[in-house]
C-alpha cells in the first residue's frame, strides 16, 4: 500500500495543521466550546481527526486525498455500532455530508471520487433527507467492492431503497441491470447471515425470486422455505402461487420431498406430485408420500415411472386408496381402551338433570328415535359394534331398532350402520346386504346411503360402491334413488369418475324426476366433481336450474343446485367467472343467491380479504322478506376466512357486529358461519356467543346455534360444551325440533367417542382436503332452512358430515408399517417464522408415548433420538426409520 511511508508525516502533519486550524474557530463560537466540552478525551480527538479528513479529501493532491479517504474510511469500518445510538464517525461526520457532496461533484472522475462515492453512500445511511435514496445512488457510482464490510444495518437500508428505485425504474421503463447486480450481492449477504426474510423481501420487490434458488443451501433452506410458505398466505395472487412454486423447487433441490409434496398437494398441481415421486428413489419415503396423499383424500393413480416394482407399487397403492385407516383406527382406539360401544342414554347423561326433564323423554316418539339413530352413529363411528344396530341377533331382534323409526326415519337408521362401520369395506357391504333385500323402499334407500358412507374415503380396485349403487339409479321410487345417488356422492368425492357423470347427467335433464332427486344429484355431481372445474357438468347443472319453474325456485330443495355448481369451483377463484356470467341470466328469485354461493365457493380457503369484503357489503344490505341470498354471503366470509388465523379472529369480530345490525335471515346464518371457522376447535368467545344464542326467541337462531355448538366442539369430548348441551335439553324438553338439535350436538360432541375431528385443515393448518370442505358446506347449507329439510324429511343431509371425518391421531409405524410406541411430545404449535436460531416450536407439553389424539393447533415432536420420521409433519400415519447414529446410552 503507499500510503503506508506517508502515517507518520500523516499525523506529524495532522497535529500541526490541528493548532492552525482550530483556533480561529474557537473564538468567534464559544457555544461550539461547550459543546466540544461535552464529549470524552477520545471523541474529541476522533471529531478533530475526522474534521480533518474532511479538510485533507479536498486537497489538490491526489496522494494527500487517498490517505484521508483510507482514513476515513478505516474510521467508519472499525465503528461500533449499537443498536440505539448511531456509529460516532457517522454523527460527526453529519455537519460536513453536504460539503463532502458539493466537493464530490467537482471532482474529477478518478478511482478516487468513487472512493468518496462510496464513503457518502454510508453517510447517506443518517444523513439522507426521505425518499432522496442517495445511499443507493453512490453506492452505484462507486467502486462496488463487498457489501458486508459496511456492516448489516447499511445493506438493509439498500435493500430498502433498492425496492423504491425499482419500482420507479419499472413505471418510467428504464434498464434495471445495475441494480440487479447489487441485488445479487444483497442476497448473497443476507442468505449466509441468516437473514433469510430479508432476501425474499428484496427479491420479491424486484420480482425475480428465481434467484433465490442459487443462493440455498442445507444450512438455510428450512428457514428460507417456512418464510416462503407462510408468506404466501398474506400475498396477492399470482403472486402467492409463484412464491410456493419457488419453495417446492427448493424443497426438490435439497431434496426435501415430503415438503414438496405438501406444496405440490397445496397447489393441487398433480404433475408436482408425480414429479416428487420420480425424483425420490427411496421406497420407505414413497410410503410417507402415500400416506400423506391418502389423508388429504384425492385421487392418485401411480404409474411404472413412479414406483418400478410391481409389488411396492401395489402396496403404494393401497396406502393411497386408503384402506389402511380402518385399521389405524382402531389401534388407537384399542391403545386409548374406547372400544366399549357407547348408547345414546351414556351421551345425554339425562340421570345428571332434574326430574322435569327425563320424565318426558320416557315416551317412544319417532323423532326422539330418529336423533337417537343419529347419536349412535356418530359416537360409535367406525368402531363396528355398538348397542342398537349391530347387537347379536335373538330371532331377528336386529332390526328392532330400524322400526323403532317411521318411514324416511329407517333411512337414516339403516344408512347409520354404514356410519358404525365406517372405512371397514368387507364386513361393511357384508352387514348392509341384509337391508338391501327389504320391501320397504327406505330401507333400501337408507342401505344403499350406508355403503357410500362405508366407502367414504376409500378407494377400492374393483369398485364395489359403483357396481352396487348403479343399478338401483333407475329404480320408480324416489327415495331409493336419492339414496343411491347420496351414496355414490359419498364413495366417490373428488375421483372425477366418468362413469358416474354419464349415469348421474341424464338424471339432471329428466323432465318426469322430482325436485329432490336433482338436488341430489346435482350436490352428488359437485362433490365427484368438486374443484375440477369441468364444463360438462357445470353445463348440466346450469340447464337444470334454468328449466325449474317459478313454483319450484321457491323451494328450499332448490338451494342446492347452485350449491352443486359452486362444489365444482371450490377454492378455484378466476375460474368460476364464465360461469358466474351465465348465472347472472337468471331468474331474480335464484340469480343472486347463485351469485354468492359461486362466489363464497371458489373462493373458499383462499383467505381473500376483498371476496370477505364484497360478502360484507351484501349481508349490510336490509332486504324486504323472502330474499334469502344473504344466507350464503355469510356463510361465504367464514369459508373464505378460514384460510388462516388471523383472517378466523377478524371474520369472527365481523360476525358480531352483523348479530347486532343484521337482518333475521342474516343472524340466522352467523352461528353456522362461527361454527365453520371454528370446526373442532371449541374457542371459549365463540362457545359463550353460541351458547347466547342458543336461547334466542327466534327458534331458526336457536337451532343453528345449537347445531354449531356441536360443531365446534365435534369430536373433542369437550366438557363445557356437552354440560352446556345437557342444560339445554332440559330447557327445551317441551320443543321436539329444538330438542331434536341439541341431541344432533351432542352425539357430534362425542363424535367418534373423542377420536374424530371434522377440520378440513391438516398437516399444521397447511392444507385443506377439498372433500372435506365440500361435505361441511353442504350439510351448512343444509342448515340455512333447517325446519324443511334437517327436521323434515331430509335428515339424512347429515350424513354428508362424513366426508370430513377423519382420526384426530399421530400414529408411528416402522419400516414395515406395523405400530409402533414412541415417546412424543405434544403441545401447542408456536409460530417459529423468521425468529432467530432454534426456536421451540411448542410450548407447554406433556410427553406420551404414541399412539397419541392431537388436538386443534397442537404439534407433536419425537422425545427421542432412536427414530428418524420419515414426514417434517408428525400427524397422522408417520413412517420412523431407526436412526443408525443413535447409541444407547448407558
Amino acid at each position: 500500500m503507499a500510503p503506508d511511508p506517508n502515517t507518520p508525516s500523516g499525523s506529524g502533519a495532522a497535529s500541526r495543521e490541528e493548532s492552525t486550524v482550530k483556533v480561529p474557530a474557537k473564538d468567534p463560537k464559544k457555544k461550539d466550546e461547550k459543546k466540544d466540552e461535552d464529549l470524552s478525551e477520545e471523541d474529541l480527538q476522533l471529531k478533530q481527526q475526522l474534521e480533518l479528513y474532511v479538510e485533507r479529501v479536498q486537497d489538490p493532491e491526489p496522494g494527500i486525498q487517498k490517505t484521508a479517504l483510507e482514513s476515513m474510511r478505516q474510521e467508519i469500518r472499525t465503528a461500533t455500532s449499537s443498536m440505539t445510538s448511531v456509529p460516532k464517525p457517522l454523527k460527526f461526520l453529519r455537519p460536513h455530508y453536504g460539503t463532502l457532496k458539493a466537493y464530490y461533484e467537482t471532482m474529477s472522475d478518478t478511482e478516487l471520487k468513487k472512493y468518496l462515492a462510496d464513503i457518502l453512500s454510508v453517510l447517506a445511511l443518517t444523513m439522507s433527507a426521505e425518499g432522496e435514496r442517495e445511499s443507493l445512488k453512490y453506492r452505484l457510482l462507486g467502486t462496488g467492492g463487498d457489501i458486508g464490510s459496511w456492516g448489516h444495518e447499511y445493506v438493509r437500508n439498500l435493500a430498502g431503497e433498492i425496492g423504491k428505485e425499482y419500482v420507479k425504474r419499472q413505471s418510467d421503463e428504464a434498464p434495471i441491470d445495475d441494480l440487479m447486480e447489487l441485488v445479487q450481492q444483497i442476497v448473497a449477504f443476507h442468505m449466509k447471515h441468516n437473514a433469510e426474510p430479508e432476501a425474499v423481501d428484496l427479491l420479491m420487490e424486484v420480482e425475480d425470486l428465481d434467484l433465490l434458488i442459487e443462493h440455498v443451501d442445507k444450512a438455510n433452506f428450512k428457514r428460507t422455505c417456512l418464510y416462503l410458505t407462510s408468506s404466501a398466505r398474506y400475498l396477492p395472487g399470482p403472486d402467492d402461487m409463484l412464491v410456493l412454486d419457488i419453495a417446492y423447487m427448493i424443497y426438490l433441490k435439497c431434496e426435501e420431498y415430503a415438503n414438496a409434496l405438501q406444496i405440490a398437494l397445496y397447489l393441487d398441481n398433480l404433475q408436482y406430485v408425480k414429479q416428487v415421486f420420480t425424483s425420490c428413489h427411496d421406497v420407505l419415503k414413497k410410503k410417507q408420500f402415500a400416506y400423506i396423499i391418502a389423508r388429504h383424500g384425492i385421487t392418485f393413480e401411480l404409474d411404472d415411472e413412479m414406483a418400478a416394482d410391481d409389488t411396492d407399487r401395489e402396496l403404494l397403492q393401497d396406502i393411497v386408496n386408503n384402506s389402511k385407516l380402518s385399521e389405524g383406527y382402531l389401534t388407537l382406539a384399542r391403545d386409548i381402551e374406547v372400544m366399549e360401544p357407547k348408547s345414546p342414554e351414556d351421551i345425554y347423561k339425562a340421570h345428571l338433570l332434574d326430574g322435569r326433564a327425563s320424565a318426558g323423554a320416557s315416551v317412544d316418539s319417532a323423532r326422539q328415535n330418529l336423533a337417537a339413530t343419529f347419536v349412535n352413529a356418530f359416537v360409535n363411528a367406525g368402531f363396528g359394534q355398538d348397542k342398537l344396530m349391530t347387537v347379536p341377533t335373538d330371532g331377528g331382534s336386529s332390526g328392532n331398532w330400524l322400526f323403532k323409526n317411521k318411514e324416511h326415519g329407517k333411512a337414516s337408521a339403516a344408512a347409520s350402520l354404514g356410519m358404525i362401520l365406517l372405512w371397514d369395506l368387507d364386513s361393511g357391504l357384508a352387514q348392509l346386504d341384509k337391508y338391501l333385500h327389504s320391501n320397504d323402499p327406505h330401507v333400501i334407500a337408507g342401505a344403499l346411503l350406508g355403503v357410500g358412507i362405508v366407502n367414504c374415503g376409500i378407494k377400492n380396485d374393483c369398485d364395489p360402491a359403483l357396481a352396487l349403487l348403479s343399478e338401483y339409479l333407475d329404480r320408480e321410487d324416489a327415495s331409493i334413488r336419492i339414496g343411491a345417488v347420496m351414496g355414490l356422492a359419498l364413495a366417490y368425492a373428488g375421483t372425477q369418475n366418468e362413469q358416474i357423470r354419464s349415469k348421474l347427467t341424464p338424471i339432471l335433464n329428466d323432465a318426469k324426476a322430482p325436485l329432490d332427486l336433482i338436488a341430489f344429484t346435482a350436490i352428488s355431481l359437485g362433490l365427484v366433481y368438486v374443484g375440477s372445474c369441468n364444463e360438462e357438468v357445470a353445463q348440466a347443472i346450469l340447464f337444470a336450474l334454468m328449466d325449474r319453474s317459478e313454483a319450484e325456485l321457491q323451494d328450499p330443495l332448490t338451494r342446492f343446485l347452485p350449491l352443486g355448481l359452486g362444489l365444482l369451483y371450490l377454492g378455484k377463484q378466476e375460474s368460476v367467472d364464465a360461469t358466474a356470467e351465465v348465472s347472472k341470466t337468471f331468474n331474480d328469485k335464484i340469480r343472486k343467491y347463485c351469485d354468492m354461493t359461486l362466489a363464497s365457493c371458489a373462493y373458499a380457503g383462499t383467505g381473500n380479504v376483498l371476496k370477505v369484503q364484497n360478502l360484507l357489503g351484501h349481508c349490510a344490505q336490509h332486504l324486504e322478506k323472502g330474499e334469502t341470498h344473504q344466507g350464503p354471503a355469510v356463510l361465504g366470509i367464514a369459508m373464505v376466512a378460514m384460510a388462516e388465523e388471523l383472517g378466523v379472529e377478524m371474520a369472527i369480530r365481523s360476525l358480531e357486529h352483523l348479530l347486532q345490525y343484521g337482518e333475521q335471515n342474516i343472524r340466522r346464518a352467523v352461528p353456522l358461519a362461527l361454527g365453520l371457522l371454528c370446526i373442532s376447535n371449541p374457542k371459549v368467545n365463540v362457545m359463550d356467543t353460541l351458547s347466547r344464542l342458543s336461547h334466542d326467541t327466534d327458534s331458526e337462531v336457536a337451532m343453528a346455534a345449537v347445531i354449531s355448538l356441536g360443531l365446534i366442539g365435534a369430536g373433542t369430548n369437550n366438557a363445557r360444551i356437552a354440560g352446556m348441551l345437557r342444560n339445554l335439553s332440559s330447557y327445551y324438553y317441551k320443543d321436539a325440533s329444538l330438542l331434536f338439535c341439541v341431541r344432533i350436538a351432542q352425539g357430534l360432541v362425542h363424535l367418534g367417542k373423542g377420536l374424530l375431528t371434522l377440520n378440513p385443515y391438516h398437516s399444521e393448518r397447511f392444507l385443506l382436503s377439498p372433500t372435506a370442505l365440500a361435505g361441511l358446506v353442504t350439510m351448512l347449507h343444509a342448515c340455512l332452512d333447517m325446519k324443511a329439510i334437517i327436521l323434515g324429511k331430509y335428515h339424512y343431509v347429515l350424513y354428508f358430515l362424513v366426508l370430513a371425518m377423519q382420526p384426530r391421531m399421530l400414529l408411528t409405524v416402522d419400516e414395515n408399517l406395523k405400530p409402533i410406541s414412541v415417546p412424543v411430545r405434544v403441545g401447542q404449535a408456536v409460530d417459529v417464522v423468521g425468529q432467530a436460531g432454534r426456536p421451540k416450536t411448542i410450548t407447554g407439553f406433556q410427553t406420551h408415548s404414541t399412539p397419541v389424539l392431537l388436538a386443534a393447533g397442537d404439534r407433536a415432536e419425537l422425545a427421542t433420538e432412536k427414530y428418524i420420521p420419515l414426514s417434517p409433519i408428525l400427524e397422522g400415519f408417520v413412517i420412523l426409520k431407526e436412526n443408525p447414529d443413535y447409541r444407547e446410552d448407558h
